[in-house]
């Protein structure tokens, strides 16, 4: 971003220099034009009028180059802003469910003691038995999408639970219909079926990204994975037609670069 700048500064600069003498031209009287005969000082009027013109020309491409950097700035400057409310918020949901766990932790140990005692004071012996296990299982809902979508999300990088995760982001994407995570939650289901072996379950999910979310940062990941499916399972016409579409749909991104690979590959 800082070398769109001096790019800018320096074309406001040229601007400046530019302006200058046409400025300066612009004040001379027209009485200055020489004495000589009246089709001579016409000569000269119509050099001074190109003159003008050819500067007006460069101050309106000077104009326009430097409205596309600020246009391109000013993207630039959005895209970070969004990035770090992202940042902020999912930070903020995290600390919240940090203190719910530590809140949920402490209630249990107070009952838990409790049973203890009990157990004890009615002569009940404990010396050899085991602690029952904790269940598994997706995590309660909380009500809140952000804090959902965060277990959920939890359970991805746990790979010992795997399917908690897959029945997590199922009753998220059925509780939270219209969620702003909707599209990273079935890229999700689409990645963790696809780790499973269940290939058509995990191109029904990618695809579903691709038709309900086009615009979505994981629209291209999603469209590309579904490619990758295809090719796996031996069909390189339509993998190859995949990853032409996510090429000329998602021109730059990631998944375009990934798909151009695939395809100078096969």
């Amino acid at each position: 971003m800082s070398s769109n700048f001096r790019h800018l500064v320096m074309g406001l600069s040229l601007l400046v220099g530019v302006a200058a003498p046409w400025a300066a031209t612009a004040q001379a009287p027209i009485s200055n034009v020489g004495s000589g005969s009246v089709e001579d000082r016409v000569t000269q009027l119509e050099r001074i009028s190109n003159a003008h013109s050819q500067l007006l020309t460069q101050l309106q491409q000077q104009l326009s180059d430097n409205q596309a950097d600020i246009d391109s700035l000013r993207g630039q400057i959005q895209e970070s802003q969004y990035q770090l409310n992202q940042v902020v918020e999912r930070q903020k949901q995290i600390l919240l469910q940090m203190d719910s766990l530590n809140s949920g932790a402490a209630a249990g140990a107070a009952p838990a003691a409790g049973a203890d005692a009990q157990s004890n004071a009615g002569g009940v012996a404990t010396d050899g038995q085991q602690a029952a296990a904790p269940a598994t299982g997706a995590p309660v809902q909380s009500g809140d999408a952000n804090t959902d979508y965060n277990a959920a999300f939890a359970l991805v990088q746990d790979k010992s639970r795997q399917d908690d995760a897959i029945a997590a982001f199922q009753n998220f994407v059925k509780k939270y219909p219209d969620s702003t995570y909707q599209p990273n939650a079935n890229y999700w289901l689409g990645q963790l079926n696809y780790n499973k072996g269940k290939k058509d379950d995990a191109a029904y999910y990618f695809a579903s990204v691709v038709k309900n979310y086009p615009k979505s940062p994981k629209a291209p990941d999603a469209m590309l994975k579904v490619g990758v499916i295809m090719q796996d399972k031996g069909d390189a016409a339509k993998a190859k037609a995949v990853y032409q579409q996510v090429i000329s749909k998602y021109p730059g991104t990631e998944g375009a670069k990934q798909a151009q690979k695939r395809l100078n590959a096969m």
